[in-house]
């Protein structure tokens, strides 16, 4: 924990000189005055005065950490939490890191300078180490991610169990060679779904393609780009799991423009169960994750959290999910697999 001490030797000053800054004494120079602010953001320093007035005073706004605002999931997410938010007369500042972990980080500086009252995280891009820390300025909840060393509350789905559900289908449909698309693969949420993937292979003694599996597979164009590299192969698969109902819908719109069939010649599997996926003919078979019932289950335990000060407390929540089977990977009507 950096002192005062530390911020005259960073800034160049005595300690009286930047005690005088901290407290608005007058005549200190704006020269000064800049490079005590510039030392005390470098050490995340905060004045013990300062730090106990902040502890005590409620800004009644919560921030929610994103990947990608566009995707489809994650903004029916930030709907759900806003909606729930308002129920207890609290508001969203929504943070986008792009799945870059600094800006993870630089976000969670939120709370630690108690410009909110809580974080809830959708992803986790930094090892728990790194996330620890800020504990001790308030409470973080995750919420969609998952990690086994973290000592706080999650609210999740058994993404392992979706990815398994989603190729058993298409296993249970006679398909033997399945394409695979992921995400971001240091997420949790990823790894259990590749984990699901594999198993269902395994169970069916089957076995994985390394050309079919691709990594870092996130939007509509990026699906269209999977499909034109499966449409250039001598051994095509017959199926293929994505990794979001966005990325399913890429690769039906770049099948149907190079005249691949769907799902005669190629079935196609999403995941989420947005709106897109009534809106495609052939519409999409998903995994359906109850989103709305996430969201305010994760904001019921943040508001707990806020109200009594438990932060490092380890309560898990696991919610069911579905898969629900559209044309996309059978002719026949549309069915749901709990």
């Amino acid at each position: 924990m950096a002192t005062i001490e530390d911020v005259a030797k960073l800034a160049g000053l005595s300690r009286t000189t930047v005690s005088r800054v901290i407290n608005n004494h007058p005549y200190v120079s704006e020269a000064k005055k800049q490079l005590v602010i510039e030392a005390m953001k470098q050490l995340g320093y905060v004045p013990n005065s300062s730090a106990r007035s902040l502890r005590n005073q409620k800004t009644e706004m919560i921030a929610v950490i994103i990947p990608r605002v566009m995707n489809p999931f994650f903004g029916q997410l930030v709907e759900s939490l806003e909606i729930a938010a308002s129920e207890y007369h609290y508001q969203l500042i929504v943070c986008q890191t792009l799945y870059s972990a600094k800006k993870e980080l630089d976000y969670l500086n939120l709370l630690k300078t108690k410009q909110v009252d809580g974080v809830i995280l959708t992803t986790l891009l930094n090892d728990w180490k790194q996330i620890e820390p800020f504990l001790d300025y308030g409470p973080i909840v995750l919420c969609n991610e998952y990690d086994q060393k973290a000592n706080i509350p999650m609210v999740h789905i058994d993404q392992e169990y979706g990815g398994y559900v989603a190729t058993t289908h298409l296993i249970d449909q006679g398909h033997m060679r399945i394409a695979y698309c992921c995400g971001n693969i240091k997420s949790n949420v990823t790894k259990a779904r590749e984990k699901g993937f594999r198993k269902a292979h395994s169970e069916h003694g089957l076995q994985i393609d390394p050309k079919l599996v691709f990594q870092n597979v996130f939007t509509f164009e990026d699906g269209k780009k999977v499909l034109q590299k499966l449409a250039a192969l001598d051994n095509r698969p017959t199926a293929i799991f994505t990794g979001s109902d966005e990325v399913a819908a890429g690769v039906i719109s770049e099948a149907k423009k190079l005249g691949i069939d769907v799902p005669t010649q190629l079935a196609v599997v999403g995941y989420d169960n947005q709106a897109i996926t009534e809106l495609l003919d052939p519409m999409i078979t998903t995994v359906h994750q109850p989103v709305k019932e996430m969201a305010h289950k994760a904001m019921n335990v943040m508001m707990n959290q806020i109200k009594y000060k438990n932060y490092k407390t380890k309560e898990v929540y696991q919610l069911p999910l579905s898969l629900i089977i559209r044309n996309s990977t059978c002719l026949k009507s549309p069915e749901r697999l709990n």
